[in-house]
């Protein structure tokens, strides 16, 4: 299923700016069991989104709506639900009046079928050459301009690895090509500060949440390839994966401990 800006359509102005320039933002939330998990937080991510790249977007209201429509569409079956927001049309060049009606795009995709093994028994991953430019003024938010990862995913095709690290141009991990990263290290969680480059997740701040509720302490920081060879844990996450274990990076294995374990336990029990 597709609407643009509330209508079944799947076409767009060849003027909108999302396509020309990659002017906007988006975010892909899980459809499951009838719910369309943690969407007041994509939500509220995608209109900081778009107060950082100055959209004009108050169609708010109208967006969840539609998606609620969608929603009812899908019934109980399981999908990716992808929101896109544009700044809109505009003429040619990169200036933009910034009058133009944000455009809306809600589409739905089948959902992924992992290997039950990736949350049980782990994931394999390795280091990508592609690196992430650091911009303070665009980290953290869902921006449509992935060609970093686009480059790094393509690095493999191996089906037996499940994710490539990205890191930035000072070898700093950040994020891998669709998930963010956390390690454990002497009972403590940390995950790479998402301050220059990459993307702050929905289920990134959910754990970290679930985390600091049950006591364990966490720390948002750079993280280096040695501090990375030298945790104890190491799993990954996004809205749509939950929480992969992961049981090896290249060549150096990892146990999947007691808060990787407790982590996706709570996670299962929260209400999303």
């Amino acid at each position: 299923m597709i609407l643009i800006n509330g209508k079944t359509e799947d076409r767009i102005d060849i003027a909108d700016r999302g396509l020309q320039y990659g002017d906007g933002v988006f975010e892909t939330i899980a459809y499951r069991n009838g719910i369309a998990e943690f969407l007041e937080q994509h939500l509220q991510r995608l209109q900081l989104g778009c107060k950082t790249l100055s959209i004009n977007f108050e169609q708010i209201d109208t967006l969840r709506f539609e998606i609620d429509s969608v929603c009812e569409h899908l019934n109980h079956d399981n999908a990716v639900i992808k929101v896109i927001v544009t700044r809109g049309t505009g003429s040619r060049g990169y200036f933009s009046l910034n009058d133009s009606e944000p455009t809306r795009i809600i589409s739905t995709h089948p959902f992924p079928k992992y290997p039950e093994r990736h949350q049980t028994e782990g994931v394999y991953l390795r280091f990508c050459s592609q690196t992430l430019s650091s911009n303070r003024k665009l980290a953290g938010i869902k921006h449509l301009n992935r060609l970093e990862q686009v480059i790094a995913r393509n690095e493999w095709d191996d089906p037996e690895i499940a994710e490539g690290i990205m890191s930035d141009p000072d070898e700093n991990i950040i994020e891998c090509t669709m998930s963010n990263i956390f390690i454990v290290e002497s009972g403590s969680l940390y995950t790479p500060a998402i301050i220059e480059a990459g993307i702050a997740g929905v289920m990134r701040a959910q754990i970290i949440q679930l985390a600091s509720r049950s006591g364990i302490s966490v720390e948002e920081h750079p993280i280096s390839r040695k501090a990375l060879a030298a945790a104890e844990e190491v799993f990954v996450c996004n809205s749509i994966i939950g929480i992969w274990p992961v049981h090896s990076i290249s060549n150096k294995h990892y146990p999947i401990g007691f808060i990787t374990k407790f982590l996706q336990k709570s996670l299962a029990e929260t209400a999303k």
